[in-house]
């Protein structure tokens, strides 16, 4: 639909003529095509993203080799360093072809390069393992509550023994201590009226398996340690680096070729790329070799890492846009803000690298924890939780925008974000954001220290979760 925009004029305005400024505003339809080929994209994203980490760590699970858990990691690293290199590809040659040859061109090539991604897909189908799905996941989470909460007023006597619905081919039997209110869901009060003839639940709606109210446990478990994860990606998101990079100077190498300042953050995405192929190839096994890790550091060690290199990188983000402010101002550009300055864009890649250090430890970090702490059969549920986190920081990260915007410009005052960055103070906002990522970072400490979980049930739940191979349906 986005390459039908450049190819059919009626899906588009009309071209302004170059004279001229007044030019013809788009249609309902012009927005509607746009924002429905949006929204495809969208729900594209949302049904691949999930899916193809747990039905990737599928077709290289299996529980009889000793080292399973490993080549699981293993896979995670290059999972995300796959879609790093990707992203690099996408900011790199498609931008080129684009500014080069045109949309036409530039919207072709990523529509036969998915026509290529879907044949290959199909052609590899019968070689895939297929795991079948066995229930629905989310009605089964939506019933535990409402199980729990018609049940709120049973009452147990002192000693007596409590049976709990276990269903068909459930390896749980006995709901865990925490959380325990939500147990009530799976108690069996009368075997006569609660069950069918054929075993299962005569109403799932006041009757849950033990496996059911585990699988919510685990989603509520973790929500916690999730939530650390949304400041990180703020920091990620922000747009000001592109802005900074259009007032330096672009040229490496020779007068006449400069970067464009839209493809700064491929050094960002290259820096999370090496870094976790290194990890993986290199550091991981110098640590099982030297320190008796072999599985390198656990994922909340790396969460850990990942939030304090944030806060480092916009500590640094703020001081370089602390130096190009001045740099403007002692050059008499305060007005010209679109003025380039003589100051190399190149004072932009540490922050750049450091924040892909960040992410490289702290998203493999956090895609492994869900992973290993979810409850069995939930696997694509990790990836999507992730996903979802990336896309509330986006939220998160435009209300904090709203809000510094609001509170820095009031009395009249020169907004910390003014579209002017000479005038603006672009460092104080790294700054307040170094500041959140901090507080962020003791948030997640105190999550780290509430959890309640050893390592050690943390490894033998984890080992329970690689024997699994039984996926929740779509």
């Amino acid at each position: 639909m986005i390459w039908s925009t450049s190819m059919i004029p009626w899906m588009k305005p009309s071209p302004c003529a170059m004279s001229s400024q007044d030019c013809d505003s788009p249609t309902s339809l012009h927005y509607l095509v746009l924002f429905g080929s949006f929204g495809l994209i969208s729900v594209g994203a949302g049904c691949v993203r999930p899916c193809s980490l747990a039905f990737g760590a599928d077709q290289v699970n299996d529980k009889e080799n000793p080292n399973n858990e490993r080549v699981l990691d293993s896979f995670f690293n290059w999972y995300y360093a796959s879609t790093g290199l990707s992203t690099v590809i996408a900011l790199t040659f498609i931008v080129y072809i684009q500014d080069k040859f045109g949309w036409q061109i530039g919207f072709g090539v990523p529509v036969f390069l998915m026509v290529i991604s879907l044949a290959t897909f199909l052609l590899g189908s019968p070689l895939y393992v297929h795991v079948k799905a066995r229930d629905n996941l989310f009605i089964g989470l939506f019933q535990v509550p409402v199980a729990a909460f018609q049940r709120r007023k049973i009452s147990f006597r002192a000693g007596a023994e409590v049976r709990y619905y276990c269903g068909n081919g459930s390896e749980a039997t006995t709901p865990s201590d925490h959380i325990r209110c939500l147990n009530r869901a799976c108690v069996i009060i009368n075997p006569g009226t609660d069950f069918n003839p054929d075993g299962s639940a005569s109403n799932p709606w006041t009757l849950c398996t033990v496996e059911q109210v585990e699988r919510l446990k685990s989603i509520v478990r973790i929500l916690p340690m999730w939530t650390t994860g949304f400041m990180m990606l703020v920091a990620l998101n922000n747009s000001y680096t592109t802005l900074q990079a259009k007032t330096l100077d672009r040229h490496i190498f020779s007068s006449s070729f400069q970067i464009p300042a839209g493809t700064f953050t491929v050094f960002s995405i290259v820096t999370i790329t090496f870094w976790v192929a290194f990890y993986d190839r290199a550091v991981v096994p110098l640590m099982a070799k030297y320190f008796n890790m072999p599985r390198g550091l656990g994922p909340r060690v790396r969460m850990g890492i990942g939030l304090l290199l944030s806060c480092v990188s916009l500590l640094v983000a703020g001081v370089v846009e602390s130096i190009r402010r001045k740099v403007a101002i002692d050059s008499g550009l305060e007005d010209k803000p679109n003025e380039v300055l003589e100051m190399s864009a190149m004072w932009l890649v540490p922050q750049l690298v450091l924040l892909g250090l960040a992410e490289g430890f702290n998203a493999v970090g956090q895609i492994e924890f869900y992973y290993a702490h979810l409850y069995k059969g939930m696997s694509s549920i990790a990836m999507a939780i992730f996903t979802l986190g990336m896309a509330v920081s986006s939220l998160v990260g435009s209300l904090l925008v709203d809000v510094v915007d609001s509170f820095s410009s009031v009395g009249g005052k020169v907004s910390w974000l003014s579209s002017n960055l000479n005038k603006g103070h672009v460092d104080y906002y790294y700054w307040l954001l170094a500041f959140l990522c901090l507080v962020n970072f003791l948030y997640f400490l105190l999550c780290c220290r509430m959890y309640g979980t050893s390592e050690s049930h943390s490894e033998s739940h984890r080992s329970r979760r690689y024997e699994s191979v039984e996926h929740e349906s779509a």
